[in-house]
């Protein structure tokens, strides 16, 4: 028989009696006559009123057991509550307690709570009240990304964690190995004494994927439109709010799909899963809304109702330099736009979204395909309220003596990339794709304002704990 959930005790359309209420206790407090505790179950923001009767020798015995944090199950009659603001309380008739808690020592208490602390007992934070929703949120947006695609006609596809291509072409990836590096000197070397990975499990050398884009082509010029929803790892000693080495990536690819559809796809994306989640949370934002941003919603509504600013990089330019006082990366031709110009353009400039494109090939990575300038490629970034580059995406380059040449031009290894050169010696296409950080997104539906609290068990440099 399946449990049944506070939320859908709260929901119930008429009292139950003989209900059964499962979950940890929030808080206690005792009158002469009765004691009131605070019951949730993560299933909902919502607590459910648990009433034990006074006097009772029963009940009285346990009292001291039912402190905060203890995880108990309360038989009893759901019935209409007396109280403002709450539609059901539970009266109690018998109690189990399936794990006491030392209310003394238990980290997790009413008061406020940093979340520099939070981050310190981040096996208990979802317990408290921000966190558990902060989950609920990530679990239905996720389950949004899912149905978007889906109803637009995509492929889901999975791409490797172990790869020998660098996606990013910046070297920033983790080292994966079966090499027993407890016993360095058990570790097969080269005649030049360095480690030889051809007798590794792999038979090469191998990392943790930065990005499954690549993979993603190869895929989407066989099936027309897939994306990827996975983990990816950036070994970048980055200690910035919005970087983490481990995250979550949403990368879809399209054959046949130009820059300006790239485009459209990305804010079309962006805005749908945005208004699905407020549909989907509403209690849950609510909360956001109300103890982490005050700006929220409007800064979601920006995002929902207006058309998003496509602005070239060039253009871009212009507007940053006559403002350049005010930045501590000054401006010019040919800079890679930081955090601080993208805030500018989106939260002063505009006051809208911005889709950042046709940037300087020089900051751009090796696979977007360069414009007829020579000097900038069609790649774009999605740019939003507080966070700045949220989307990083392109045209892809589908001709071959053009990517080739510009493979060389960076003294990348071509021979490890004949498979994705491939792609463009058979039946190439036009074709675009882009990443959306899933944390980042977060970042945005919740105003929580570091990527650290957006996940369970943050992986940032100096830190992997749990």
């Amino acid at each position: 028989m399946a449990l049944i959930s506070i939320k859908q005790l709260l929901n119930s359309p008429a009292p139950v009696p003989g209900a059964v209420a499962r979950g940890w206790i929030k808080t206690r407090r005792d009158s002469k006559a009765m004691s009131f505790a605070e019951l949730n179950d993560g299933s909902c923001r919502e607590s459910l009123q648990v009433v034990f009767p006074r006097g009772d020798a029963a009940f009285d015995a346990l009292l001291p057991q039912l402190v905060t944090g203890a995880a108990v199950e309360i038989a009893g009659d759901l019935v209409a509550s007396p109280a403002a603001g709450q539609k059901y309380e539970l009266q109690a008739k018998t109690v189990k307690v399936h794990g006491g808690c030392d209310a003394e020592k238990y980290p997790i208490q009413k008061k406020k709570t940093s979340d520099e602390f939070l981050r310190t007992v981040a096996h208990l934070r979802p317990r408290t009240n921000k966190y558990a929703a902060m989950l609920r949120v990530r679990s239905e947006l996720a389950f949004s990304i899912h149905s978007y695609f889906r109803a637009n006609g995509f492929t889901y596809v999975h791409t490797p964690i172990f790869t020998a291509s660098d996606a990013e072409g910046a070297g920033q990836m983790f080292a994966a190995t079966a090499f027993d590096l407890t016993k360095l000197a058990g570790i097969p070397k080269t005649e030049n004494g360095e480690i030889d990975f051809s007798k590794d499990l792999f038979g090469k050398k191998v990392g943790l994927t930065v990005s499954g884009q690549m993979e993603g082509e190869a895929l989407a010029l066989a099936l027309g439109k897939i994306y990827t929803f996975g983990p990816t790892f950036r070994a970048e000693n980055s200690n910035t709010y919005r970087h983490c080495a481990e995250f979550w990536q949403i990368e879809p690819e399209m054959a046949f799909y130009e820059l300006a559809d790239d485009m459209a796809l990305a804010e079309d994306f962006i805005k749908t899963i945005t208004k699905d989640v407020l549909q989907k949370c509403p209690s849950d934002i609510e909360l956001f809304a109300k103890y982490v941003e005050p700006a929220l919603m409007d800064n979601l509504r920006n995002i929902t109702e207006n058309t998003f600013e496509r602005l070239q990089y060039t253009d871009a330019v212009k507007i940053l330099e006559p403002v350049n006082d005010r930045f501590e990366l000054k401006v010019k031709w040919g800079v890679d736009l930081a955090s601080e110009h993208e805030r500018f353009l989106v939260e002063q400039h505009f006051k809208k979204p911005v889709i950042l494109y046709n940037k300087p090939k020089e900051v751009a990575s090796f696979y977007m395909k360069l414009n007829d300038d020579g000097r900038t490629v069609r790649g774009m970034d999605v740019l939003v309220p507080r966070i700045g580059e949220l989307v990083g995406g392109s045209e892809r380059e589908n001709r071959l003596d053009v990517l080739e040449k510009r493979m060389n031009d960076l003294k990348m290894k071509v021979e490890d990339y004949q498979w994705f050169l491939d792609l463009r010696r058979f039946g190439s296409v036009p074709h675009a794709g882009f990443g959306l950080g899933f944390e980042r997104m977060m970042m945005l539906i919740t105003g929580i304002s570091n990527i650290r609290d957006v996940t369970a068990f943050p992986r940032v440099p100096g830190y992997a704990e749990f």
